[in-house]
C-alpha cells in the first residue's frame, strides 16, 4: 500500500508536468499548425513509478484542426519530453502520451443547450 508521501510526490510531479508542458508549448514548440490555436493542458495522469505520464490537452476548433494539432503534438513529444527533463529534476524523465480532451467542448455544448432550453428554443 502506498503511503501519503507517494501520493503527494506523484501529485507534485503531475502539477509540474502540466505547468511545464503548457509553458513549453507556448515558448519552445514553433510549428505553424499550432500558431493561433487555443490549446490548453487540462490534466495529466502520472504512473505510480513516475515513468509514464498521460497529458490531456483541449484544442478549440473543428475536428480537422484538432487532428492537425494532435499530430504535431505527437511529433513534438520527444522534444517536449527532453525539455521537461531539463526543467524537472527526476531520476527518469517520464514517457509522455498526449491525449485529446473534449470535456471543455462537451461542457460548452451542454451549457449552450441549457441556455436554449431556458429560452424555450428547444
Amino acid at each position: 500500500m502506498a503511503n501519503r508521501s507517494d501520493f503527494s510526490r506523484a501529485d507534485k510531479v503531475r502539477k509540474a508536468i502540466i505547468r511545464e508542458f503548457s509553458d513549453i508549448l507556448t515558448t519552445e514548440v514553433k510549428d505553424p499548425a499550432l500558431v493561433n490555436q487555443l490549446i490548453s493542458v487540462t490534466d495529466a495522469e502520472v504512473s505510480g513509478d513516475l515513468r509514464h505520464v498521460r497529458v490531456f490537452v483541449s484544442v478549440m476548433g473543428n475536428e480537422e484542426t484538432q487532428n492537425a494539432v494532435m499530430t504535431v503534438l505527437q511529433e513534438q513529444t520527444p522534444k517536449i519530453r527532453s525539455a521537461i527533463g531539463q526543467r524537472i529534476r527526476l531520476r527518469y524523465t517520464p514517457e509522455i502520451e498526449v491525449h485529446l480532451d473534449n470535456s471543455l467542448e462537451r461542457g460548452s455544448r451542454v451549457t449552450q443547450l441549457l441556455n436554449q432550453i431556458s429560452r424555450g428554443e428547444v
